[in-house]
């Protein structure tokens, strides 16, 4: 255990029922107004210096250390799923939007970590940032804020970013994490395949693409299996198929597939995108269509820096002991917007188990519930990882 572990115990139920307000109010984008607002109250009176987004409603507050040092980066993410709420708990969100990812439990973390770190200003050797994104559900909040400046709050660029996820099929109180790619980058494409349509009792007479797009699910697959090494390999998810055909007795002319597409390198994800098309594109004009191919990069892939990494593990291996600290023996194939700060900043990002006991749901799942008797944990973390980076020792 360490002195902010102690602290944070006093902070649990204040920090359970910010959570507990922050996940009621559950706003999805961008725009996340209400949330905006609670997260600017509870940052008053902790001298801090506090600023807002422009295109977002995010929010950055800079806490100073007495002592000088460099800058640390420590981020939540605020945004919740267009998901309703089927846990049946007396705070559930009731507007079509849920923080079925854990969102809400970030934030107050962090805010833990605000008040543990403020009370032991005068100690702090350096600067710690705090960023509260939006738009971390498939919005790209965190490059929004960078390039806002968000790097460039403090003065100077931040020598680390850490970041704790929760995850609700992992043990209570226990950390998970590992050196190098930890969450796959996503991509997505629309791939629309065009014939020419016609009388469904003579499609010898024009050209129907359904039969195409049949096959183009299974060349999607197989390009995964066969064109891509076991070792950097990517996740294909053909993940919607539509056609223009408004009749049992009409051809389509157009047919549409809907991909998504993780990667645990850049490598690969570019591999992906350049050939894929081609593929496609073949198999198309061997039946006669044409195939234009949309490709959206999202997510990068996320990153942890290796000696950063070394120095989380030693941080919280000190704090609780080996057997709550893992390492990752694979990177998970969902994916982090704050990859886009590791991109700039060697950093960690951290699983931290918060299943409740015998209630287990998956994260983006409607009957997601959090075990927030470990919000004194997730802020003491936060918290310990910062202290430890600027001081070069536990607290």
């Amino acid at each position: 255990m360490t002195a902010f572990a102690a602290a944070a115990a006093g902070l649990v139920p204040e920090l359970i029922a910010v959570r507990r307000e922050l996940h009621a109010l559950a706003e999805t984008g961008l725009q996340l107004p209400r949330t905006q607002a609670v997260l600017l109250r509870e940052l008053q009176g902790y001298g801090l210096e506090v600023s807002t987004g422009d295109g977002l409603s995010s929010v950055t507050a800079v806490l100073r250390g007495g002592r000088p040092g460099p800058v640390v980066l420590l981020r939540a993410d605020m945004d919740a799923l267009p998901i309703t709420e089927a846990t049946g708990l007396d705070f559930a969100a009731t507007d079509a939007a849920m923080h079925a990812c854990g969102h809400d439990l970030h934030m107050a973390g962090l805010l833990g970590a605000v008040r543990l770190l403020a009370a032991r200003r005068d100690e702090l050797a350096g600067t710690v940032v705090f960023m509260f994104q939006p738009g971390e559900e498939g919005f790209a909040g965190a490059r929004l804020m960078l390039e806002e400046g968000l790097l460039d709050a403090a003065g100077a660029a931040p020598v680390a970013a850490y970041a704790l996820h929760v995850d609700t099929m992992t043990d209570a109180g226990t950390f998970v994490t590992r050196p190098g790619p930890m969450m796959a980058s996503v991509s997505a494409a629309t791939v629309t395949v065009r014939g020419t349509g016609g009388h469904a009792a003579m499609p010898h007479q024009g050209v129907d693409p359904v039969p195409v797009a049949a096959e183009l699910v299974l060349a999607v697959q197989t390009f995964g299996a066969r064109r891509l090494p076991a070792t950097d390999p990517a996740v294909l998810s053909v993940t919607g198929i539509r056609s223009d055909s408004a009749a049992g007795n009409v051809l389509s002319e157009t047919v549409t597939l809907v991909l998504n597409v993780r990667t645990f390198s850049a490598t690969t994800r570019d591999r992906v995108r350049d050939e894929l098309p081609a593929l496609l594109s073949g198999i198309a004009g061997a039946h006669e269509c044409t195939l234009d191919v949309d490709w959206v990069d999202s997510y990068p892939v996320t990153v942890n820096d290796p000696r950063e990494t070394d120095l989380v593990l030693a941080t919280l291996r000190a704090a609780h002991g080996d057997e709550r600290v893992s390492v990752l023996a694979a990177p998970s194939p969902a994916s982090e917007d704050f990859a886009y700060v590791l991109e700039r900043v060697p950093g960690v990002l951290v699983f931290l188990g918060v299943a409740p006991a015998g209630r287990r749901a998956p994260l983006h799942s409607d009957r997601a519930v959090f075990d927030d008797g470990q919000l004194g944990l997730h802020a003491a973390t936060l918290a310990d990882l910062a202290w430890s980076r600027l001081h070069g020792r536990g607290a």
